[in-house]
């Protein structure tokens, strides 16, 4: 490369955030800044250059080159506006040594630019071949190699902060803030989280997503984006646009499926390709962390699970209506298992409301199934009167269980679930120990073998899971007595209601099962929880401890 008379000069000034020379209270870190003085100094010593422009990546990583000022630069190199690129160190313009040795040794080349690193003591006019084709090579070459140990080294400090309940996000979640006094905890914003609260309410009354979000945007409620722009925060989004963001049906979603409102929190969703490609991909739910009771709940435990409920069922709302009918989400078929339709009939100015089967309906192979709507009150309020007055009854009796010596694997055995289970499991166990005789008879072959293997060895997994499960059950009864997971307040005031409510309904009642001659069917929630208390009250009888509801 020939010298020329005078370069206009592009000084390029980088700094990752993992270089961990960062002081919040300046604009800028400091090592930009001495990055900049140096550079300055050494051109002031030149008679033969100016400076063309400053480009700043403040912030960024030098994995890869997808980076807006190193972008801006190199079009001003296209365009011939630049003809020296001058740096701190060759770990500044990048350290990814592929992509760097080939700017050094063939783009700049190709566009006559001269490039030079000063502490490398690198300029690209005067080095010779070992320079060129030797020592810088090695150097990118270490250079990317650190960037690849800090990247694994931020990974699993990340990890671990994660595991240990820490919140790592830049930005708090729509409900939520930062706490003062540890950057790592959420706290409730009480503003937006009483915004939270309704959404979820909203939605449990019948709300459709789309309704609720014109219910805030007619309230003049600001959307997440608006209300964190309004609190000051730095957010950039891929959907710039120069209109006020509202909100949406797909925002309104967002909310109702964050389990963070729960008190759990979730980070690790997503990770990055590799540390050269800014690029992040969605992992699987189960490599997720979770992190229980991290922090102060906004939304129940209980009415999260109701609300991811209804939002697997189509539950809009009629036309005309605002909101979803009082059975929405929650009535099915007893045969087809297909939701209920709800069918309003006018005649001489009276007004009749019943359900048929949506199968049937359509024409497909079902029966109507039909019930008026207050036929099906009477039976699901009587229903739900039963099973909860059989409950309460059984929870009065357990009140004495816990002033009892009870052996807990004793009454895992009592338990005729779980002894179902064990027989089922038993019978798997059977099934998988004969195929090895029917393969060596030939009776079927090695890739029936193998098939058939798999799927009892599945369903024996399975069994194992629901086996713990139910043990799980009875544990928690053992440790936190029968309100674990029970609003026993809330299930006292069932027994004086003369009228359901969608909130009633969607509390207690999982789904209700209309079969024909108008028999109903309610599946509870918690009912396996309900099926071990009524257990153990059972287990407390056989053993003779407890004597007509009260303690011997």
């Amino acid at each position: 490369m020939k010298a020329k008379e005078f370069y206009n000069v592009a000084i390029y000034l980088r700094l990752s955030r993992d270089d961990e020379d960062i002081d919040g209270s300046k604009a800028e870190s400091n090592s930009i800044s001495s990055q900049r003085d140096m550079i300055r100094s050494f051109i002031r010593k030149q008679d033969n250059m100016e400076i063309y422009d400053i480009y700043v990546d403040d912030g960024w990583s030098g994995a890869n080159f997808d980076r807006p000022e190193f972008k801006r630069m190199m079009k001003d190199i296209e365009a011939g506006h630049v003809d020296c690129v001058i740096v701190k160190d060759l770990s500044r313009l990048g350290r990814d040594y592929i992509e760097a040795g080939r700017l050094i040794q063939k783009t700049f080349p190709a566009f006559s630019v001269r490039f030079i690193a000063l502490t490398d003591h690198f300029d690209s006019l005067t080095a010779d071949y070992n320079e060129t084709s030797l020592v810088v090579p090695v150097k990118n070459f270490v250079n990317d190699s650190y960037s690849r140990d800090i990247s694994g080294k931020v990974r699993s400090h990340q990890k671990v902060k994660r595991e240990n309940g820490d919140f790592i996000g830049a930005f708090a979640v729509y409900g939520y803030k930062k706490s003062v006094d540890n950057r790592n905890l959420l706290v409730p914003d009480d503003y937006a989280a009483d915004i939270v609260r309704k959404i979820f309410t909203w939605k449990m009354e019948g709300y459709s997503n789309l309704c609720i979000a014109r219910k805030l945007d007619d309230a003049g409620i600001l959307s997440p984006m608006e209300y964190k722009k309004m609190q000051g925060e730095k957010l950039c989004t891929g959907f710039v646009t120069g209109v006020k963001s509202k909100w949406s049906a797909v925002a309104v979603k967002r909310i109702l499926t964050n389990e963070n409102y729960t008190g759990t929190l979730v980070q690790g969703r997503e990770e990055k390709v590799n540390y050269k490609v800014n690029k992040s991909v969605m992992k699987p739910e189960d490599e997720w962390i979770k992190v229980n009771d991290a922090h102060e709940a906004i939304i129940s435990k209980e009415d999260f699970e109701i609300v991811q409920d209804l939002l697997r069922i189509d539950t809009r709302a009629y036309s005309g209506e605002e909101k979803a009918h009082i059975y929405s989400g929650l009535l099915f078929c007893g045969d087809c298992m297909e939701p209920m339709l709800r069918r309003v009939s006018r005649y001489n100015g009276k007004e009749t409301v019943s359900f048929i089967c949506s199968t049937k309906n359509k024409g497909g192979d079902c029966t109507r199934h039909t019930i008026s709507e207050e036929d099906l009150r009477h039976l699901v309020l009587t229903g739900l009167r039963q099973q909860v007055s059989l409950f309460m009854d059984k929870a009065r009796v357990l009140e004495h269980i816990e002033q009892m010596e009870i052996n807990f694997e004793e009454v895992v055995s009592f338990d005729r679930e779980i002894e179902k289970l064990h027989k089922e499991q038993d019978k798997y166990l059977s099934l998988r120990a004969g195929l090895y005789e029917d393969l060596k008879k030939n009776i079927i072959t090695e890739e029936d073998f193998k098939n058939f293997r798999a799927i009892y060895e599945k369903r024996y997994q399975e069994l194992e899971e629901a086996i713990s499960n139910q043990e799980e059950t009875i544990k928690k009864l053992f440790k936190s007595g029968v309100t674990a997971g029970i609003q026993l307040e809330r299930m006292k005031s069932v027994m004086q209601i003369t009228e359901l409510d969608r909130m009633t309904l969607l509390s207690f009642v999982k789904c209700i099962l209309v079969y024909e001659d108008k028999r109903v069917y309610l599946e509870l929630r918690h009912k396996e929880l309900f099926s071990k208390v009524i257990m153990l009250a059972d287990y407390a009888v056989t053993k003779g401890q407890i004597y007509r509801g009260e303690a011997v």
